[in-house]
């Protein structure tokens, strides 16, 4: 599986808001049938699958300004794709969450000593 993070801009609007356009993609997102999992962060969304859905995707998301009526968009695209083992963004997060806890175990054993 591959972990791409998109970020969508439309370009030369009238406002600084882009929650509508932000909103129109993940009900796209929501609607896929395409096997992805897809999580909202504030600046981005994290989308994963196989590489070549998530491509398919990608440019899907990327037509959604346009479709708004902007008339251009800028689209930032940052992909992991690892081949050597199976990986997800929840394995990503629960990896530094287990050695965090390992940390803050040691400077509690540390500061008893």
């Amino acid at each position: 599986m591959a972990i791409a993070d998109v970020t969508i801009i439309p370009i030369g609007t009238e406002t600084t808001s882009v929650s509508d356009v932000v909103v129109e993609i993940h009900r796209i997102l929501k609607e896929s049938d395409k096997d992805i999992f897809f999580e909202l962060t504030p600046m981005s969304t994290l989308i994963e699958g196989e590489l070549p859905v998530l491509l398919e995707v990608i440019k899907e998301i990327h037509e959604v300004p346009f479709k708004l009526g902007h008339k251009r968009v800028a689209t930032n695209i940052r992909i992991d794709d690892r081949r050597d083992r199976t990986t997800s963004m929840s394995g990503k997060l629960n990896t530094v969450n287990i050695k965090l806890a390992a940390d803050d175990k040691k400077k509690e054993e540390e500061e008893e000593n």
